[in-house]
Parts: C-alpha cells; sequence; structure tokens
C-alpha cells in the first residue's frame, strides 16, 4: 500500500474561539499519552517500565500581533483557567485529523532575532485531560446562516460502545444563540441525538469541551446540527470516537 504524506500546509490553529493561524510561526510539539516510570527489579536484564498518568501539550511559537482579537490580545492576558486549543491539520474535509485538550497556557516568552523579528514562544498542558486526537465533523471554519443539518462523518464500521469526547471552537455569532447538538446513525438517513451532545448555546466567542457516559454507544455516522436564533453561526467541531475503553 503506498502512503499519502502531507504538509503542514493550510493547518488551523485555534484557542477559545479565536483562530490564531495567521499569527503561529510553527507548531512546535503537540504530544500526549502516559507518563513512564521506571519499575525495574533486580530479576531482570534490562529495564521495565509502566505506564502511568496521561498528560499531553500542545507548544507554537507566535507572531507578535497587536491586532484586536489576535494573538497578542489572545495570549498575553496569561490566564490561570483553563484554555481549550486545538491544532487541525488540513481541514479541508469532514473527517481530517484535529488534536484537542483542555490546558494550562504556560507562558508568552518574546524573542528578539537579530534581523528585528519579534516571536513569542507559547505552551499549553494539559490539565486533568489528556491530549485527545479525533476528526473534524466540519470542513475547517463552517458558518451556517440558519438551522442546519451538517454532513456526517462516516467511520466505516458498525458502532462503538466505549463513548466519545467532543470540542467545540465558536468564531462568532450574529443573532441571539446557536446550539450545536452531536447527532449519530446507522444508516445515514435516520438520525437521533447523542445523549449529553447538546453544547451550551453560544452567544459570542467561546469554546467547550462535552465528553459522553463512559460505555455509551456511537453509531456509524456522526454529524453537528445547529438550531437557534441567529443569522450566522461560524464554528469547528472536534469528534473522539473512542475505539477502546479509555480511563482517565
Amino acid at each position: 500500500m503506498t502512503a499519502t504524506k502531507t504538509s503542514g500546509i493550510g493547518d488551523l490553529f485555534l484557542v477559545d474561539g479565536y483562530d490564531l493561524s495567521g499569527d503561529v510561526n510553527a507548531v512546535t510539539r503537540v504530544g500526549g499519552g502516559p507518563a513512564v516510570i521506571d519499575q525495574t527489579d533486580i530479576t531482570q536484564g534490562g529495564h521495565a517500565r509502566k505506564g502511568t498518568l496521561l498528560a499531553g501539550e500542545i507548544n507554537w511559537v507566535s507572531y507578535f500581533d497587536t491586532q484586536a482579537g489576535q494573538a497578542h490580545a489572545v495570549l498575553s492576558t496569561l490566564p490561570t483557567a483553563d484554555r481549550i486549543v486545538t491544532y487541525a491539520h488540513q481541514p479541508t474535509a469532514i473527517g481530517s485529523a484535529m488534536a484537542s485538550m483542555v490546558a494550562k497556557q504556560i507562558g508568552y516568552d518574546p524573542t528578539r532575532a537579530a534581523d528585528a523579528s519579534l516571536t513569542l514562544a507559547v505552551a499549553s498542558q494539559s490539565n486533568a485531560l489528556p491530549l485527545e486526537w479525533g476528526q473534524s465533523l466540519t470542513v475547517g471554519k463552517r458558518t451556517d446562516t440558519a438551522a442546519t443539518n451538517g454532513a456526517s462523518l462516516d467511520y466505516g464500521a458498525t458502532s462503538t460502545l466505549f463513548g466519545w469526547q467532543a470540542y467545540l471552537q465558536v468564531f462568532a455569532v450574529t443573532g441571539t444563540s446557536v446550539t450545536v447538538t452531536l447527532q449519530d446513525s446507522a444508516d445515514n438517513s435516520t438520525f437521533a441525538n447523542l445523549a449529553g451532545g447538546a453544547f451550551t448555546a453560544a452567544t459570542g466567542i467561546t469554546s467547550q469541551r462535552l465528553a459522553g457516559a463512559a460505555g455509551s454507544t456511537v453509531r456509524r455516522y456522526v454529524r453537528a446540527i445547529t438550531s437557534g436564533t441567529f443569522t450566522v453561526g461560524t464554528f469547528t467541531l472536534n469528534f473522539v470516537r473512542n475505539e477502546a475503553a479509555v480511563t482517565y
């Protein structure tokens, strides 16, 4: 089988409902998984290791941009509260790869190079929940102008029984509010709401993570629908369908 390799051109980088992609010089780390501890005993001829707590990091280099709503305005506040950070790899179709996590922002440290360029190193480290890789239920940034049933993601397999997680980034709302809801289907025709799959109604720029109950069923097709009183709702959605039991 021939592998298909892609570059990082056309990626998106999102923080708390702000699209910082145009101010990102480089994404330097997207990583996660269990921490490893040494459990080698005296009977063994090599190291024995065991995975422990799950964690994650998304780190990047930002350009200095003082325009309202851009990188400096978003990052320079150095909030102590959690942020939702999402990296999307070439989200030009439903099912594109996305990595998201609930994180603490660590640092906003400038470097002025000899050529007078000014960049800032930013790190985000997971807080209580690990980095999660999923797939997009939107084609890049989706804009609805009325209640809409979005196109579905076909997992090409039967139902899973291990629950799900989802990350919403809302960039703009015109009107009262827009509510994004997750649905699944066995046949891509008859859909039903996923239990717990309605995000809080968004009235403006925001982000949110939802998680289904452990062991809940997700059928073959998944989509995002919108409802509410609005004329513009722009958002992205990263959906994680667990293929095995997950313990945090």
